[in-house]
Order: C-alpha cells, then structure tokens, then sequence
C-alpha cells in the first residue's frame, strides 16, 4: 500500500504454500469497487430528480439534470457527479473531474466525498498527493462513520507508525469498520487477534469470531484462514466437516491456495470421503493458476494413467 494506498486486502491467496499462522495483510479497502447505491452516501438531501434517473440507468440524463444544481453548490449533486465521472457511467471516465466535484462536496461535509477526494490525494494519479489534506479528510468521514474510511484511517495509522505500536493505533478503526460489517474491517481485526499486539493479547477465539464474520461476507482470505482453523481446532472446537465446506467454498470461488487444499483434504479424507480422483482434479486447476506443492506432486506421480485422465477431465469441468 503504502504510499499511494491502492487496491484492497487481498481477497485471494497468493499461489504460496505457506501453512503457519495468518500475517496482517497492508492494502486498505479498494477506492474502485464501489458499493451498491445509496440514498445516504450521497448528503443528507439527495439530488431527487437526478438520483431517480441515476437509479433508472439514465446516466446520461442523471448527470444533466445534477450538474446545474452542482454548480449552485448543492452538496448530494455534485456527489453524484463526481460519482459518475468516476465510474464512467453514460460519459467517459474523467477522474480529475471527478475529484474536482468530490472535493465541492467534501467541503460540505459529505462523508462519502470526503473518503473518496481523500484517497484520491493519498493516490496522488489524477490530483496532486497531498497527505496531510488527504488524513485530515479520512479522519472527517471516520469519525462521521464512514466504514471505509474508518478502515483506511486504521491503514494510515499503521504506515505512521510502523510495527505493533501502529497496529494498536489502527486497531480502534478497524474494529468500527468491522461493527459497521465491513469485511475488510473484520479480517484486519481477527488479525490482530490471531497475532497479538503490545496492548492487544492475542485471543483465538475472538480471531475465529471476526474470521467467520468476514467469511460469511465471501470474503475468501477468511474462508481460507478459517476452515484452516475449523480443521486445527484453532480458537474453538475441531470441525473437519465445517472445515471441508469452507475450504470447498474458497476453491469454488478460484482461490488458489484452497485449490491446492482442498486437493489435500480429499487426498486425505479429512471432512469428506477420501477422492484420489477430485483431489488430482484440484490440484491440476491449482498447478494450471501457477500453484506448485512437492507433496502434492509426488501424489499425482502415484496416480494411474486412467486416473489422471479421469482427473484432467474433471478438472476441465470444474474451471
């Protein structure tokens, strides 16, 4: 992240084979995948006529109808503006405007604008960086509840304060992004549990807690991490089958390092029946994303030849 603070935790594990306890990941929440509309994020008085076409997919007619009141000032219009520019809808992608009209909006105290000028300072690829207006923003829509911005203001503390001390700074805003059911928010939190911090004991079952939280979002870096911790026994009850369902749930979603798990738990027959053929057929869709595992190599050089054929086939099926 650090400096310009793109992208997003990452929801998916890298093509790695690394089994020990879970490490804190250091992207902030994605500034480019918006959230579904909503009224709210928009000021308190949205743009009535315009929010209706913008609802409708009348982008276009959205904007002409929001641009003339975001002149005169109105605060939700030129969020909407700038909501548009940004994502491209019905004009193409103009992101400076963009950010001309969500600074507008963010100097009337919209949350959401002042979240997105203020990563888009932080960026600094379509306005000039300017860190110190950009924390000042993030900690206006944190503290006005801004659940991203609640979580980005986390990340900041941790890049102003390196190690431990700058997760217990951040642990506070993570733990507002995750009661706000931000994903992002309650992974970062089960982090911090799982690992400990210099104020903070570490606490398994509390890590397990936010864990399911964010898997149950489909939030498949958790998914990963917790059916691991479903099939250790790791902060609460030993669970194979809870294990199994959650590790197959990752893999369907094209998570790699599930992939490759997956292939070992029916290699093994740990929360289902053992499948030389289904775990072959996993690990062929894990090795074609990259992913290489010795143990599971030997494996597949222990297989028949109308075995891996039958394994090839069903890995084809299941891309």
């Amino acid at each position: 992240m650090l400096a310009a603070l793109p992208g997003a935790f990452a929801q998916a594990a890298a093509p790695t084979e690394k089994d020990d306890k879970p490490v804190m990941l250091k992207q902030p929440a994605s500034t480019e995948s918006l959230p579904p509309i909503d009224p709210n994020r928009f000021g308190e008085k949205p743009a009535d006529e315009a929010f209706g076409a913008f609802q409708r997919g009348l982008y276009l007619t959205a904007l002409n109808l929001a641009l003339p009141r975001a002149e005169k000032g109105d605060p939700a219009a030129q969020t909407l503006a700038a909501e548009i520019y940004s994502r491209g809808l019905g004009v193409p992608i103009n992101q400076a405007e963009a950010a001309r009209w969500y600074e507008k909006a963010a100097e009337q105290g919209v949350t959401e604008a002042q979240f997105r000028y203020g990563a888009m300072l932080l960026q600094g690829r379509y306005i000039p960086r300017d860190k110190a207006k950009a924390e000042k923003l993030m900690k206006a829509a944190a503290d006005a509840g801004n659940r991203m911005a609640q979580f980005n203001y986390g990340q900041l503390m941790m890049v102003n304060h390196p190690g431990e001390t700058g997760l217990d700074e951040a642990f506070p805003w993570f733990m507002k992004a995750a009661e706000a059911k931000l994903a992002d928010g309650e992974y970062a939190v089960s982090q911090i549990y799982a690992n400990g911090t210099l104020k903070i004991p570490r606490d398994d079952e509390k890590a397990r807690e936010y864990l399911e939280r964010a898997a149950r979002q489909g939030y498949d870096t958790a998914q990963l991490d917790l059916a691991s911790w479903y099939i250790e026994g790791r902060g609460g009850p030993r669970d194979y089958t809870a294990g199994f369902r959650w590790m197959h749930r990752t893999a369907m979603g094209g998570n790699v390092a599930a992939q490759a798990r997956l292939a070992r738990l029916y290699r093994d027959g740990i929360g289902t029946d053992g499948d030389s053929i289904e775990a072959a057929a996993w690990y062929i869709v894990a090795r074609r994303a990259g992913l290489a595992a010795h143990d599971l190599d030997s494996f597949m050089d222990g297989l028949a030849e109308d075995q891996i054929k039958q394994a090839m086939a069903r890995a084809n099926r299941l891309r």
